[in-house]
């Protein structure tokens, strides 16, 4: 059964990062921002700067309890000749620039392999990420293990979840952050990347499965059943990991962020949970499909408050579908 106003509640009280801490990575992003570009030996290199990967693509999820989160963002720099035969260095410089300053100098600093991360005690941490253009309009950030420089195109991937975010009629980002929300904290396919998850579920949605069920979008929980049991028949139908392309066209791929045993975890636990998904979309008991999906997401899922017991809360208006999907492409 489609229990709208319960998984409205979900997402609001339980899977979405809160507005104040949103309003919190701003602010701190800003001052970071500041500090790097006052600095006497990079600030004029720097050029801007621009929120990455769960922050951009608006997937960014509430941590477990204990836990922090983390968002990133591109800080675009100018090409340093002196520095070509050593990517390195734009990360090091960074570091260095932020060991400097009287603030973030007192702070936890990492560097990592492609990012500087400033940790905030309990709260969360913040990656920050040299961005270049090189000579020939080459776009690319770092790695510093190898100290080499990969080829990147972040407003390529980010254009392109907006064009599926549209297709899905806006459902496509709130069902990542639902799949996010199973990983993170229900333990279900933990060392998925989210890079991963995100072009996974957003490559399942396509134009073609909407002229086959103009339905199938319709609405967060069609959505959620559609797009996840379409990933579903794409992992079955490949037993061995596949390989996964950025799908901003910038040449690279993914493979690198999991492994043969993370990638079968991953196949075994989606295909679990699209059968959950379906028998408690398909349940016509109202207290058993709230049992079902409770069973899924946690006691977070509940009917609004003031609305009476959260079983005997009234559904949301019916565009639902219940026809089978055997036939349908995946």
């Amino acid at each position: 059964m489609q229990l709208a106003d319960h998984f409205d509640v979900l997402l609001k009280d339980t899977v979405n990062l809160s507005q104040f801490k949103l309003e919190t990575l701003e602010t701190r992003v800003d001052a970071i921002y500041a500090a790097l570009t006052a600095d006497a030996t990079i600030g004029a290199m720097i050029s801007g700067k621009t929120p990455q990967g769960s922050w951009a693509h608006r997937t960014i999820i509430q941590p477990q309890k204990g836990k922090v989160f983390d968002a990133d963002f591109m800080l675009d720099m100018e090409e340093n000749p002196d520095w070509s035969t050593s990517p390195k260095t734009y990360i090091d410089e960074v570091y260095y620039a932020l060991k400097r300053h009287p603030t973030y100098g007192q702070m936890p600093l990492t560097r990592k392999c492609r990012c500087v991360r400033v940790s905030y005690a309990n709260d969360m941490h913040v990656d920050i990420v040299p961005h270049v253009i090189l000579s020939g309009w080459r776009e690319v950030i770092v790695n510093r293990d190898e100290n080499i420089w990969e080829d990147t195109n972040p407003q390529g991937f980010t254009d392109w979840m907006k064009k599926q975010d549209q297709i899905a009629g806006g459902n496509l980002r709130r069902v990542i952050r639902l799949i996010k929300f199973l990983r993170d904290h229900k333990n279900s396919f933990t060392g998925t990347r989210s890079i991963l998850l995100t072009t996974l579920l957003g490559e399942r949605v396509s134009e073609l499965s909407k002229m086959i069920d103009p339905s199938c979008y319709s609405n967060l929980l069609t959505a959620l059943r559609t797009i996840v049991t379409d990933l579903d028949e794409w992992l079955q139908a490949r037993p061995n990991r596949p390989s996964i392309a950025d799908p901003s066209g910038s040449g690279v791929t993914f493979d690198h962020r999991w492994s043969d045993e993370t990638y079968s975890y991953f196949r075994d636990r989606i295909h679990v949970h699209a059968a959950e998904i379906e028998d408690a979309y398909a349940e016509p008991d109202k207290d058993r499909s709230v049992q079902k999906w409770q069973a899924l997401f946690g006691d977070g899922f509940k009917a609004p408050a003031g609305s009476g017991p959260a079983k005997f809360a009234p559904a949301a208006p019916a565009k639902e579908t219940t026809t089978g999907r055997s036939g349908r492409a995946g």
